[in-house]
């Protein structure tokens, strides 16, 4: 009997006891909650007690941001889009099967290793331009264009580069690309253009790229020319058979003795007409590497205004003064730290 008596208490003291084990959660958090509310009930009373050092540091990270505003060399920030035409582009899976866009990417980047490096002799070299067009460049890079949804529409460029390649909705756009450049003076955007478009177009790889594709674009256009020629000729044959069956009958009525076929080819023709329209345009607007989609637009301010230090500096002495603040507040019990260890 003793025996099961032990056994039974056994059991119950390694059952837990859920209505006590919830008080002692319900009490652990009510102290949480009340550390929490006195914390924050010093920490207002702390900053109001100190507002005026506090305020003070706040003006005083507005002027410095005004100070590196007047005493840096302004830059000013533009984009231009290309339009890749080495692509070569699956319209069903919208992907590049030549892989050109990310290779011009980051032949582009290399600009931006430059611009890094200070090496103003190996970006005037890349860009055919003078030294000293070159020293008013700050930075040269090349960005992804991010299509939501998949319709064929830009909707923002991916500055971050934090987009993910298994993203299946919203894709890299295969075919363009964004170049932003940060320059002290807006007046040499144009030559910077032009410099990078000759330092895409001095490639020796792309320029045998480009003229296989036109070769390629000629070739296919001598074909269709001939198709439609043919695909006239077998219209008029058609039409004339047609006509030579037609008999008329009473009351001057046409009488047909053969279903006409003629109409079929028109379709045929058509077809091969756009097919050729659009080689003609891609010859005609797209001849060279890249074309230009959207040009650099004049900024209308300059980057590194107030606004652009004011954003880091001001917090920064904001928070030195206030752990300054916090230190001189606890200096006796710092110092008692100190002394005991």
């Amino acid at each position: 009997m003793s025996e099961n008596t032990t056994n039974n208490k056994n059991v119950r003291d390694d059952e837990i006891d859920l209505p006590d084990l919830f008080r002692r959660m319900g009490r652990t958090l009510n102290r949480w909650g009340k550390a929490l509310g006195r914390a924050f009930l010093i920490s207002i009373v702390f900053l109001l007690k100190r507002w005026l050092p506090l305020g003070l540091s706040i003006a005083a990270g507005i002027g410095l941001s005004y100070l590196l505003r007047t005493a840096s060399a302004s830059f000013y920030t533009s984009d231009i889009v290309f339009r890749n035409n080495l692509v070569l582009l699956d319209m069903k899976k919208l992907r590049d099967n030549s892989g050109t866009t990310s290779e011009l990417i980051s032949k582009i980047n290399k600009l931006h290793t430059f611009c890094l490096e200070n090496n103003s002799s190996a970006l005037s070299d890349a860009l055919s331009l003078k030294p000293e067009s070159v020293r008013n460049i700050s930075d040269i890079s090349a960005f992804w264009i991010i299509d939501q949804g998949k319709d064929g529409i830009p909707d923002y460029v991916d500055y971050k580069d934090n987009h993910s390649v298994y993203d299946t909705t919203n894709i890299r756009m295969q075919d363009r690309l964004d170049v932003r450049v940060k320059i002290n003076s807006a007046q040499y955007l144009n030559l910077v253009r032009d410099g990078i478009i000759r330092f895409i177009e001095n490639d020796s790889l792309y320029q045998q790229r480009n003229r296989m594709r036109l070769r390629q674009n000629h070739d296919l256009l001598t074909r269709l020319n001939y198709d439609i020629l043919q695909l006239d000729s077998l219209q008029k044959v058609k039409y004339f058979e047609e006509t030579r069956n037609m008999k008329p009958g009473s009351g001057g009525q046409i009488v047909f003795m053969q279903e006409q076929k003629t109409q079929l080819v028109y379709s045929d023709i058509y077809s091969l007409y756009s097919r050729k329209q659009a080689l003609e345009s891609d010859r005609d607007l797209y001849k060279g590497i890249v074309t230009v989609l959207s040009d650099f637009s004049l900024p209308s301010r300059r980057e590194n205004g107030g606004m652009y230090y004011g954003k880091q500096i001001i917090p920064i002495v904001f928070f030195l003064t206030l752990l300054i603040l916090i230190i001189l507040a606890n200096r006796k019990k710092l110092d008692e730290i100190y002394k005991k260890y």
